[in-house]
Order: structure tokens, then sequence, then C-alpha cells
């Protein structure tokens, strides 16, 4: 290992002995500066996300006030992780929640701020500390992130952003400071980090992705289904785990609906990503381009149909794309990410589920429906870590984020994060 990674996570391991002993509240006053410091300079870090991977400024800034949103909502949490008195005949009956050490992050480049901060906020909260693999383009994100925590005043080492690739991540995950891992990204590189923690004993926490169903039935607002559908799809240029990626139309409104839904599709345009008025840009890397356009032909090889056709107009930008796709069509079973999307007609209920239901994803699925007997249908039956009702999925601090089956497993958000790297100790008798 080199002496550089080697010797900032000995400088983890030390911060950690520091940072577990300062109280809840007094962690929670650091996170507090630290959100105000984004909020404050919003446009600066959003310019440096939108250099890195191409993102709308808009959406940018809108990213680093997320950040200062969620972090705001744990500045004012309940501490959860105090001493938990349980009844009993001993003297000693409690549960402690301790901090387990140095967390190995290993983030994407698709929300460079959010992903980051949505996993080393409660983490860090909860009295660990945190080293960063961020992704090869999104260095620059990573080290303002560090650059901002220590201008609120945390400590060094508690957050440090290595500039490593991705071969260093087994090694720094073995090492022996290192003591959990967080992990968003692709299924393939999940399970491999998943194997390395697994092989020596170390927390994982995955969050990888999905094919998020969008079911539109016929007594829904059928303009607000389309307007929030395609915006679920295109925002981030498609490039977003919980975006939309197949709508699924009850077969009894797909005349009255598609027309609807083709029609804000093409007002999705490429534009220059730093005008604030752009809605769509670039992907971030040209051999994305390469694997989304791909995926496109081998989808039109087994039997998918253009509703709008992918154009490519450059090594990394698109004309957003639309395809009818039927049961059995293998790309079905991958995640498109990017500006393509599929359509696929229910003949009922009961089949619009079975369809949402049958992929290797389950992270969050939207249905739009005003019958409540068909929402507590699809909420008790959808497999998926979130379902949203009348609503396009996106993250909310004050709510659970995770997956099921391929999408990953463990909890972001919410006070339940809290608990992800800790150990309940037992503490028991007279």
């Amino acid at each position: 290992m080199e002496q550089l990674i080697e010797s900032k996570l000995i400088k983890a391991d030390k911060a950690f002995s520091v940072w577990r002993k300062m109280p809840f509240e007094e962690r929670q006053k650091l996170i507090a500066k630290a959100a105000e410091i984004l909020k404050n300079n919003s446009e600066k870090f959003g310019r440096i996300i939108t250099t890195e991977m191409n993102k709308p400024i808009s959406e940018s800034i809108a990213e680093v006030e997320k950040c200062a949103l969620m972090m705001n909502y744990y500045a004012d949490a309940e501490d959860i992780l105090k001493p938990e008195k349980v009844e009993s005949e001993f003297t000693y009956s409690e549960v402690h929640y301790v901090p387990k050490g140095v967390i190995l992050g290993v983030m994407p480049w698709n929300f460079p701020f959010w992903q980051v901060l949505r996993f080393a906020v409660p983490a860090i909260l909860a009295g660990n500390t945190v080293v960063l693999k961020h992704a090869s383009i999104c260095f620059g994100s990573g080290n303002a992130i560090e650059e901002v925590l220590l201008e609120a005043g945390f400590l060094e080492g508690i957050f440090q952003n290595l500039e490593v690739g991705h071969k260093a991540v087994k090694e720094i995950l073995e090492h022996d400071v290192v003591k959990g891992v967080s992990l968003t990204g692709s299924g393939k590189a999940g399970g491999e980090v998943a194997s390395i923690a697994g092989l020596n004993i170390k927390k994982s926490l995955l969050e990888l992705g999905g094919s998020d169903a969008f079911i539109i039935f016929e007594d829904a607002d059928l303009k607000e289904a389309a307007k929030a559908g395609v915006k679920s799809r295109l925002q981030n240029c498609g490039q977003t785990c919980t975006a939309a990626k197949r709508f699924i139309i009850d077969e009894k409104v797909e005349d009255e609906f598609l027309p609807i839904f083709i029609e804000e599709y093409k007002k999705y345009e490429i534009g220059d990503p730093f005008s604030k008025e752009t809605k769509l840009a670039g992907m971030a890397r040209p051999d994305l381009a390469d694997e989304l356009e791909a995926q496109f032909n081998r989808a039109l090889e087994n039997g998918a149909e253009i509703i709008i056709p992918l154009e490519r107009l450059s090594e990394n930008q698109f004309k957003p794309g639309l395809i009818r796709v039927q049961e059995g069509n293998p790309i079905l079973k991958e995640e498109l990410f990017g500006p393509l999307g599929m359509v696929m007609i229910a003949k009922s209920d009961e089949e619009a589920l079975q369809i949402a239901n049958d992929i290797p994803f389950g992270l969050s699925n939207s249905v739009w429906t005003q019958d409540k007997t068909r929402q507590v249908f699809f909420i008790e039956n959808l497999e998926s870590g979130t379902v949203n009702i009348n609503r396009m999925t996106s993250s909310d601090p004050r709510f659970p984020f995770g997956g099921s089956k391929a999408s990953g497993y463990g909890t972001e958000l919410s006070l339940l994060a809290l608990k992800e790297f800790v150990t309940a100790k037992t503490i028991v008798g007279n």
C-alpha cells in the first residue's frame, strides 16, 4: 500500500479515538456548520459537479442544496444512540450503541456530493470516521467535501478523500483499521466489494441501482403523471438509480396517455450544461454513451419497437429515446443508465404487478391511481425498498432509503441510518 494512503488510514483511526468520545450534540453542531457552508456556496460547488460530469447546473446546485437540507435534518435529529435501559432482574441491563471505527465509502459519479454525504453524515454522526474512494472523474468533488468539513471545524482525519483507483479498494478494505464499507454503484462492483468485506468479516452496505417501474392507470392525473414520469426518466440525463425506467401503462389508458407522454418527452433537448435553462446535457463519459447505445441496439434486435429513436448527437450526447418492449426481452434484466425509456402495456392490475416485479432489481416503484384499494394492493405486493403513490421517486432525509433483491441491502437516510455502522453492545449483570 502507498505510504500516503497508509498514513491517511492511520490518521482516520487516531481521529476515531477522539471523535467517538465527543458528545452527540457537539457532533451535530459541526454538521450544522458544514450544512451552512454548503448552502451559502451552492453555486460554487454546483459548478464543480457540472464541470466533472456534465450535469445541468441547475440540477447541480439543487444537489448541493439537498445535501445541506439532509445535513440539517441530522443536525436536529433525536439521539437514538443513547444507552437504552432494558427491563430485567439485573442491576446492569442496557444496550449501548458503539461506533465501529473507520468506514470506507466507495461512491459513484452521478450524484458526486449527495451520494457521498448521504452515506458519510449519519456514519460520522454515529461516531465513526470516513475515508472516501470517489469515482475517478469526481476527485474534485471529494476534495471539496473534505475542505467543507474542515472549514466547519471537524478534526483532521474524520473525513478524508483518497485519490485512488478502483484497484486500491481491496487493499484498503482489507486494512485492519477499516471496519466496514458502504458502496453505491453497479451490481458487479457491489458483489466484488461485499465479497471482500465478507471474507474479512466486515460490515457492508450496498445501494446498487435499479430498473424502476412507473405504473399508470386510467384514474390517474395523466398530465401530472406524464410530466413527473419524463422528469424522473431524464433528469441527470437518465443517470439516476431511482429513475423511472419502465413505464407500465394500463391498456385502458394507453391511447390517451401515450401521446401526452411523448409530447412531454420531446420537450427535453440538449443544451449547455452551464445554462440554468438547460434540463438535459450530455452523459458523464463517452464510454457510458457507448454502452447505452449498445443496449438500445440489443433491445431492438430482441423485438423492441421504436417510439422515439435514440439519436446520438456527439460522443456523449443523445436525443432521448423511448422504446416499446415486450416481456422476455433481455434488456429488462439490465439497468438503462441514460436517456432511454421503456414502455410496456398491462391488461390488468395483476399483470402490471407481475411485470413490475419480474426483474432482478427492487429499488423504488411509482404507482399512479386514485383508487385506494388498488393503492394498497401495490403497496403490499411491489418488491422494492420504496413505493411511491402519485409521485416520482425522490429520496428524502426523513425516510429510509434502500433496495431489495439485486438493488442491494442496508439503510441510508432517516434515523435508521445512524445504526448501520454501530455495534449493539449488551451490558447485563449485577
